[in-house]
């Protein structure tokens, strides 16, 4: 992530850089397996420490948007994977917070003060 946003900051002149989709999909067979994503948690964990690291090195980012909110029906995928930070039962259409949506919220409440060094 880092390296991407360096890239783009030195190429187009130090423009206002928003990143509006980042997010992972994966194979979780059931609701409980679904809501302990860990996986995400650190995929997330990893990119948002290097937009960190970005900023720091002067690039001008103006916003990250994590993606996506909900699970949901995908072109290529169908119901198959689940792409979202929050669980979404398809036949009650019930939503739940997964471990992933926490941590996002806590790195947003704290400005990014609680990812480790």
């Amino acid at each position: 992530a880092r390296e991407i946003l360096l890239w783009v900051d030195k190429r187009y002149s130090h423009p206002l850089i928003f990143v509006t989709e980042n997010g992972m999909s994966a194979y979780e067979p059931n609701k409980e397996h679904s809501i302990h994503d860990d996986a995400r948690v650190e995929y997330l964990e990893g990119y948002i420490r290097g937009f960190g690291q970005a900023l720091g090195r002067g690039v001008n980012l103006g916003g990250y948007f994590a993606w996506s909110l909900l699970d949901n029906f995908e072109w290529q995928y169908g119901f198959s994977k689940r792409f979202g930070i929050v669980h979404v039962n398809y036949t009650t259409q019930v939503r739940t917070p997964k471990s992933s949506a926490e941590f996002y919220s806590k790195v947003i409440k704290t400005n990014g003060g609680i990812l480790p060094e």
